[in-house]
């Protein structure tokens, strides 16, 4: 279903053409980071070094792979309970989370569906923090966060551990919403821990509808940054990562969200960018102090904002809008409808689940039901459309790229192989033989995917 319209919103002020990767700012490249092989390996939060997805240091991702024989699979590791929150990578550790029900099996329904109800499990959990051998994928040590019965109710396509925890080297830190925030070193002594309340993520105009807290954190510069959109009394705040002791903490009159901030470059300053419905917006690194907001677009906001150069990529659908932002990282004050600071917009292409990823100079947008949007970055305007798979399938997973290739994965565990540019090229699809929500992640050569109930790494083995 190629399609190569152009339906793009372009404003006055839009660029147009392509910058050169020596205009890339350096200060984004600080913040971004590498994901290198070996003992360097780093993929320290959701998405990777600043949410990007791209395996920088990659040069040897497996194209194709076979779990039930083997091929290629460099280790299969079983996770207990359930939870949705992405594996992350320092060095040789890897760390993931998961909430262990006391008793029976939790519950999942995957597909595409739209029933806001929550799933119906008030059974006592464990919160757990694991840390693997990358190498091996043998369990180094699992630490139990807390235990208790839920404060807050799941979505029945959710977790009561969906928060990515995230780490600097030194720490790592998991987020399980109103289960508190929990800090180890590396060796598994837990430093310190929050408890920040009950945080109740659910449909704003049904608050009966509990679905649960999702936001990760982001470690930079030695803060922890945590985005908190919730019924009541939501905020963005920054901790002392060493301490747990709060920095900075911004009010914000918003509904529940899903999606986690980003750090983006402005001039020589840093500022943390947030998506959502009435507030999309930008704060100042050092002192929280909002720098500007922009309203508008899908009222149930889950993807995270991604930098790319000078631009910061937003986007969110539910209730009829799938707006595209491009939004300048000078931006300042009240930008909705701007045409100084929003280099383009698109109305019809945004993502729901998906958090974009940005590859070359092109930007891939897919939708739950698979139908992929390729546009350039530079413009706005559609370079490609194509459909991944029957159109029967969910795919919530945000994608990861590496090594020219492009990696969508949907939740029946299919993972379409795509070649990076402005055609479509299909190079293979994999199955990984179980159900899969939690977006991949990469350490150098080695994909990891965190399925219901495994643990995988993906490699490509030598000849």
């Amino acid at each position: 279903m190629t399609d190569t319209s152009k339906p793009t919103k372009r404003l006055p002020h839009a660029r147009s053409g392509r910058w050169g990767i020596a205009v890339l700012c350096p200060l984004l490249v600080a913040v971004a980071g590498t994901a290198n092989a070996g003992d360097d390996a780093r993929w320290p939060s959701f998405r990777g070094p600043n949410a990007r997805g791209i395996a920088e240091g990659s040069n040897a991702l497996p194209s194709t792979w076979n779990v039930e024989s083997g091929e290629n699979v460099r280790w299969k590791t079983p996770i207990p309970g359930l939870g949705h929150s992405s594996p992350v990578v320092w060095g040789n550790r890897v760390f993931v989370t998961t909430a262990v029900p006391d008793s029976g099996e939790a519950s999942l329904k995957v597909g595409l569906y739209g029933n806001i109800v929550s799933a119906n499990d008030d059974t006592a959990q464990t919160w757990k923090v694991l840390a693997l051998d990358l190498e091996t994928g043998k369990v180094l040590w699992q630490r139990d966060a807390h235990h208790g019965i839920p404060k807050v109710k799941r979505h029945t396509k959710a977790t009561h551990a969906n928060s990515t925890p995230a780490t600097d080297g030194e720490r790592v830190v998991a987020m399980f919403g109103s289960e508190g925030l929990y800090a180890y070193d590396f060796d598994g002594n837990l430093l310190w821990k929050k408890d920040l309340g009950v945080l109740d993520s659910g449909f704003y105009t049904v608050p009966g509808a509990q679905w649960g807290f999702s936001s990760s954190p982001v470690i930079h510069q030695g803060r922890l940054i945590l985005q908190v959109d919730i019924q009541k009394e939501s905020f963005l705040a920054a901790y002392d990562v060493a301490t747990g002791g709060e920095i900075w903490r911004t009010p914000r009159e918003e509904v529940p969200t899903w999606g986690s901030p980003t750090i983006a470059p402005r001039g020589d300053q840093l500022q943390v960018a947030v998506n959502d419905w009435k507030h999309i917006g930008g704060y100042d690194f050092a002192t929280g102090r909002e720098l500007w907001r922009l309203a508008g677009g899908g009222d149930i906001p889950v993807p995270t904002p991604i930098v790319y150069r000078d631009l910061i990529l937003i986007t969110n659908a539910h209730g009829g809008p799938r707006p595209i932002y491009a939004v300048r990282t000078s931006a300042s004050g009240d930008i909705t409808g701007s045409a100084e600071y929003l280099a383009w917009s698109e109305d019809k292409s945004g993502t729901y689940m998906q958090t974009p990823i940005v590859v070359g100079d092109l930007g891939y947008f897919c939708l739950d039901n698979g139908v992929l949007t390729v546009l350039d970055i530079a413009t706005g305007e559609r370079v490609y459309q194509q459909r991944l798979g029957s159109g029967q399938t969910g795919f919530t997973a945000s994608p990861v790229a590496g090594d020219g290739k492009v990696y969508f994965t949907s939740e029946d565990g299919e993972v379409y192989v795509l070649g990076a540019g402005r055609e479509f090229q299909h190079i293979a699809t994999n199955e990984l033989a179980e159900t899969f929500m939690s977006t991949p992640a990469i350490a150098g050569d080695t994909m990891l995917f965190r399925t219901r109930g495994n643990l995988i790494a993906i490699q490509q083995k030598s000849p």
